[in-house]
């Protein structure tokens, strides 16, 4: 026969509220303690100390004495020095003796004489005159075509093949006379060579003539190396 529980013997319905109340009392017993450790008087490690007033300390203000002066070091004088008398008569006239300088005799002064160096002044050039100079009659073509006949080809170069152009530059002076003579385009040194030698070996020509009077002229030819 099983055995039967009153509802009101079974504790389980009443276990939510005996949380509560157990929860209640909890409080209380928090509460209580609070209130009894807030009331009682704490003694205070500093409690029997006094205030004790600090006195600043006075610090005594040393003032500067300035040095003392040494005296200036005495002057002794070393030099003595005579007091003349202001009556003293000092001759200043010069005098010359006799045989020094006579009425009778007469100084020679010989100046050096500087002559002037005389500067030469090249005269100028010209290229076109009013009247050009003339080569036996005729013009710088003439003189050309009287060069190509008389220039001599160098066999060294003939041998090697060497052949060109060389343009010669030289003046004709107003006596007539050809100078200046160079070398304005190079082929090869004996070619070069071949061709100022015939130039130089040019005759007197007519100089040229610029306002009557006559001047030098400059001219510029080409010189024709070629095998046949």
């Amino acid at each position: 026969m099983e055995p039967k529980k009153s509802e009101k013997a079974n504790l389980e319905n009443k276990k939510s509220m005996f949380i509560q109340v157990g929860l209640i009392v909890a409080l209380l017993v928090c509460l209580g303690a609070m209130e009894w450790t807030s009331g009682q008087k704490k003694d205070s490690a500093f409690a029997g100390m006094t205030e004790e007033a600090i006195e600043e300390e006075q610090i005594p203000v040393t003032e500067e004495t300035p040095p003392e002066e040494m005296p200036p070091p005495e002057v002794t004088v070393t030099d003595l020095f005579e007091i003349v008398e202001d009556d003293v008569v000092i001759d200043n006239e010069v005098k010359f003796e006799d045989d020094e300088t006579s009425e009778d005799k007469v100084v020679e002064i010989y100046a050096p004489v500087l002559q002037a160096e005389e500067e030469e002044v090249e005269e100028e050039i010209f290229v076109i005159v009013e009247d050009m100079p003339k080569f036996k009659g005729g013009d710088i073509n003439k003189f050309r075509e009287w060069v190509q006949k008389r220039v001599r080809y160098p066999e060294l170069a003939a041998e090697n093949g060497i052949q060109g152009r060389v343009f010669i530059t030289f003046v004709v002076e107003t006596n007539g006379n050809v100078s200046n003579v160079t070398i304005s385009r190079s082929v090869d040194q004996l070619l070069d060579e071949a061709a100022k030698e015939a130039v130089m070996a040019s005759p007197k020509w007519e100089p040229g003539m610029q306002r009557g009077r006559p001047v030098r002229v400059r001219y510029s030819i080409p010189i024709i190396f070629q095998l046949q």
